[in-house]
């Protein structure tokens, strides 16, 4: 089998077209979310902590030298990726405990058996009768 026959087989398998749609849903969803934090929930929580920007907060490394930045620990970024990284962790989770349910209800359905069909009902009768 030649690789590149190999390599189309791999990638038009159900599960690799399924990943390929969740990372770009997901991706579009962090972008939402990351939105939502940083326009958002931040603005009010510097607010109400007393005017705070939290991509403000950063401590200066050093002396600043004529013609260079100075190096900086942006630790207000890392404050507001933390609130990201919280916000997605919990919608991942809601959303696998809502798929778990749904699984746990399939799986407790009983199953009913199907109906046997007329023509079988005939000749099982058929058949029992002329055992007899």
């Amino acid at each position: 089998m030649s690789f590149i026959k190999e390599f189309k087989e791999f990638a038009m398998k159900g599960n690799v077209v399924d990943l390929a749609v969740g990372v770009i849903i997901g991706a579009a969803f962090g972008k939402i979310v990351s939105s939502l934090v940083a326009d958002v929930f931040m603005p009010v929580l510097g607010y109400f902590i007393g005017g705070v920007k939290f991509t403000d907060l950063k401590f200066t490394l050093g002396a600043v030298v004529e013609g260079q930045q100075a190096a900086t620990i942006n630790y207000g970024n890392f404050i507001q990726t933390v609130f990201d990284f919280t916000i997605i962790a919990f919608a991942i989770f809601m959303a696998v405990k809502a798929m778990n349910k749904m699984k746990k209800k399939a799986e407790e359905a009983p199953e009913t058996p199907a109906e046997t069909p007329e023509d079988i009902k005939l000749l099982r009768e058929i058949r029992d009768s002329l055992k007899k």
